[in-house]
């Protein structure tokens, strides 16, 4: 039988993409990837691209997502160091770096390696909450609070055993939530209650405190102005006395003379600037504008 070159050459294609599809294989960006040879490790790569192996069923290629996975569960109570109850959601962020041992230990599968690290999640959270007290996850004062630090501790005792048990990297943890049952959330009010009462009296005494500094302040000021006012006043009246002490003596030599230029004064001030007046004459010191009655003459 003779074979049609195209029929020969699309025959040996196929035949050739099927057995390179038997020996090699592709490495994602995202991926890392187990080699077995006869269901035993050979070799990890963690490398993206293109690899060679042995057929199978000789050697097997186990593919595993290493990127990040979140991971939590829902609230859980747990006590503080000083014997109070609260609810704590705790997440964290896990993923493969040692895919032999993630391999061995659960054959790939990512849900039970996820209950295991909630058994170890559980374990850090109740023993660090259990060395904090209340104070430290709830608090009226926000410098009290102490997530960060909580949230590193946790993370110190979770990472170890999860990288050495699991073959599995914990790169990040933190608190979610916080909540109190419903007991001692009565408490917990009482006693923010009670603070800020006492912070409420605090600023009340240091308000009156202030109070008082300002009207002594005030009133000492007030006194200096009217005892400064009360020094220029004697000063004042004992020039105006002086000055009519003279006065009245210059009136007694001569009172006509000193009532005349007193009135004289008058109108000058009166007449100062340029202006139109209707007065009576027999008003001083507009009586000086009155023309002296002449004598009768004689026939």
């Amino acid at each position: 039988m003779k074979y049609h070159p195209v029929t020969l050459v699309t025959g040996l294609v196929v035949a050739a993409i099927f057995a390179a599809m038997l020996v090699c294989f592709q490495v994602r960006q995202t991926e890392v990837a187990v080699v077995t040879t006869f269901g035993r490790f050979s070799r990890t790569i963690d490398k993206p691209g293109f690899n060679l192996r042995l057929p199978w069923p000789i050697q097997s290629v186990h593919r595993f997502d290493n990127r990040v996975r979140n991971f939590e569960r829902k609230y859980e109570q747990v006590t503080t160091r000083d014997a109070r109850l609260i609810l704590i959601d705790v997440f964290l962020g896990w993923k493969i770096k040692d895919a032999r041992v993630f391999l061995e230990r659960f054959g790939g599968d990512q849900m039970m390696a996820e209950e295991r690290l909630e058994g170890i999640l559980r374990d850090a959270k109740n023993g660090v909450v259990g060395q904090h007290p209340l104070s430290d996850f709830i608090s009226p004062n926000p410098s009290e609070l102490r997530f960060d630090a909580i949230e590193k501790e946790m993370l110190a005792s979770v990472k170890p055993k999860a990288l050495e048990n699991y073959g599995v990297e914990v790169v990040l943890l933190g608190i979610k939530q916080i909540g109190l049952p419903q007991s001692i959330t009565e408490k917990v009010f009482e006693r923010m209650k009670a603070e800020r009462d006492q912070l409420v009296k605090q600023f009340q005494g240091e308000g009156a405190g202030e109070a008082i500094r300002i009207r002594s302040e005030a009133d000492l000021r007030r006194d200096q102005i009217l005892a400064e006012a009360e020094a220029k006043a004697t000063v004042i009246r004992g020039n105006a006395e002086q000055q009519a002490a003279r006065a009245l003596r210059t009136f007694e030599q001569n009172p006509e003379l000193a009532v005349f230029l007193l009135k004289l004064d008058a109108l000058e001030q009166a007449l100062k600037e340029r202006s139109t007046l209707v007065v009576d004459t027999r008003t001083p010191p507009f009586d000086l504008l009155r023309t002296p009655p002449t004598p009768a003459t004689s026939k």
